[in-house]
């Protein structure tokens, strides 16, 4: 492989200055020699020899209790959200897939929130606790599940008095919502179907089942504010019916 000659402009030395150079050597003329630079162990003996810079520790080895009240920046967490979002909107048909696409992502941070949860409840408790029932797991993920992954409770639970198997998170203000602004003609969709898939792997996991959509159900004075439907499988009911009794 051949390389370009440099440009006389930016070389060292050129060869019509060779022979100047030769001249300013120590070995030439003594009258116009050049100072010897100083060795390197004299330069560690008057700096003192630094010290090798630590290796970073792998993330797998830090200590999660540690990280418990660790927050992220919330623009970062805007921003990295946004193109989320952006990326999976070229490479769907509509707002319903790309709702399911939201959703799917959103299920995998769920397994991985519920497993760091359970795990730090286990390790600082002596007696941890297991929820069997669907209220206390529904208040589980109202508080606990909605603090690790946005800061704050969620804001409210209800529950359908039409269908007896629908329960309702309410969140005036969703984390994730908050930055982005939906084009009209995409007025249905709802970017919080990643919150969706959230308490859909963390119920799965709890061993309730269920199908979890989101729904935009804004008001005058919360513009932003989204319901959680929670339709549980008949298994769930049957089951909680069977521990009444």
């Amino acid at each position: 492989m051949t390389y370009a000659q440099p440009h006389p402009r930016f070389s060292v030395l050129s060869s019509s200055s060779l022979s100047s150079a030769e001249h300013l050597s120590p070995s030439g003329s003594t009258r116009f020699s050049l100072p010897s630079a100083p060795s390197i162990n004299s330069i560690n003996t008057a700096l003192g020899t630094p010290k090798p810079t630590g290796v970073r520790p792998n993330i797998y080895d830090r200590n999660l209790n540690k990280t418990r009240t660790a927050e992220v920046s919330a623009s970062a967490f805007a921003f990295l959200f946004s193109e989320v979002v952006q990326y999976t909107q070229k490479r769907v048909t509509g707002i319903s897939d790309l709702e399911r696409r939201l959703n799917t992502l959103g299920y995998r941070v769920g397994t991985r929130c519920l497993e760091l949860i359970t795990w730090r409840a286990e390790s600082s408790s002596k007696n941890p606790k297991r929820e069997i029932r669907f209220l206390p797991a529904l208040m589980f993920i109202h508080t606990q599940v909605w603090k690790a992954a946005f800061g704050r409770p969620a804001d409210a639970i209800e529950k359908s008095v039409e269908n007896a198997d629908e329960y309702m998170i309410i969140d005036n203000d969703p984390a994730l919502t908050r930055n982005i602004s939906v084009p009209k003609d995409m007025s249905q969709l709802s970017c919080s179907s990643f919150t969706a898939g959230i308490v859909e792997a963390v119920l799965d996991g709890l061993g309730f089942p269920a199908r979890v959509t989101a729904h935009n159900t804004p008001t005058d004075a919360m513009p932003n504010r989204t319901t959680i439907l929670i339709k549980l499988e008949k298994s769930v009911l049957d089951r909680e019916e069977a521990l009444k009794a």
